[in-house]
């Protein structure tokens, strides 16, 4: 008992530990859809398109962790934070800047509620501001 005690400890200390702390602070893009509990069927859409064009255009850099997709209600227990943090007033996607395990900067993509209804303007603005914050990669 005591050995496979002594395994399991060497094992989270020689091979847990340093995988959790490189992936906490794994330099990363995240994309973020804020709501709250009530939405409209432009809300809605906003997530359909936003999720779309990253599913369409970054399946890769999501795959390698680069790219981190996030759907957040704001009203959510714990997430009530976003709000501040992000100056959010309405649905909103918010780019963040991660590195080092550290935001360093955000942009809030306020041009999604005018290139609603225009499919294809909506995938270009996303994909390209995501494509800005992923060049900023190392």
């Amino acid at each position: 008992m005591k050995k496979i005690l002594a395994g399991t400890v060497v094992f989270a200390v020689l091979v847990l530990i340093p995988v959790l702390l490189f992936a906490q602070s794994k330099d990363k893009v995240i994309a973020y859809y804020f709501h709250t509990t009530f939405r409209c069927p432009s809300c809605y859409k906003i997530e359909q398109y936003t999720e779309g064009a990253i599913k369409e255009y970054f399946e890769k850099e999501i795959e390698s962790g680069n790219l981190v997709y996030e759907v957040i209600n704001v009203e959510g227990k714990g997430s009530e934070h976003f709000v501040q943090d992000y100056q959010l007033y309405t649905k909103s996607v918010v780019l963040s800047f991660v590195k080092d395990g550290k935001e360093v900067k955000f942009k809030n993509l306020e041009q999604v509620w005018q290139l609603l209804r225009n499919k294809d303007k909506f995938y270009k603005y996303i994909k390209s501001e995501v494509e800005k914050y992923l060049g900023q990669l190392q």
